[in-house]
């Protein structure tokens, strides 16, 4: 009886907790994005072989955020973290026009899997401040986000050297979140209501 007690105090009171997965291609920022995040500083990262997680607090919303390798051979291990995911937030590198549809090819991949299929997305278009980078708009073609029926999901441009949109991008997540948590929807299930764009 106390555990259902602190989850509903939680739920007006206190911190609500939140899974979310961090995935895009190698070098788009992924990592950075983390730890600006978690401790408000850019440190000077190598490619993630594996994962970091850290959990981020914004407002009263605890995120547990996987950050996984975004290397070729990582990407088939993705799915192992699919699982009770609340969030998916996808990194893209905007100045990165070359691999645009591979980003695509693995960001369709990640939305279908059965795993993922009630978690909201959130897409970072990083690397705004460079000169020649594709708009959250081409972004937003490029991966296909136009197409999505019945999802929740958010295009947000990002610098994440200077932290620049990222805190909105949370924002809107958390907001998302726990307005779809007070309405019955789940990363475990999802019940029908209104539909989503």
């Amino acid at each position: 009886m106390g555990q259902a007690f602190r989850k509903l105090f939680d739920t007006f009171f206190g911190n609500t907790e939140m899974r979310v997965v961090m995935l895009g291609l190698d070098a788009s920022g992924k990592t950075t994005i983390l730890y600006k995040l978690h401790i408000g500083e850019v440190l000077s990262t190598v490619p993630t072989i594996g994962f970091n997680v850290e959990k981020v607090q914004y407002k009263n919303v605890i995120f547990t955020v996987w950050d996984v390798g975004g290397q070729e051979k990582l990407r088939p291990l993705w799915r192992h973290y699919f699982n009770n995911t609340d969030g998916l937030i996808y990194v893209v590198d905007s100045l990165d026009r070359e691999r645009i549809g591979k980003a695509k090819e693995e960001f369709q991949n990640i939305i279908r899997d059965p795993f993922m299929l009630n978690a909201v997305i959130l897409v970072f278009a990083n690397k705004q401040d460079m000169k020649g980078a594709m708009t959250p708009m081409e972004v937003c073609e490029g991966l296909g986000l136009f197409d999505l029926k019945n999802r929740k999901w958010h295009i947000q441009g990002t610098c994440a050297l200077r932290g620049d949109g990222l805190y909105e991008g949370l924002d809107w997540l958390s907001s998302t979140l726990k307005e779809l948590r007070a309405s019955g929807y789940s990363s475990a299930g999802y019940k029908p209501g209104p539909k989503f764009h």
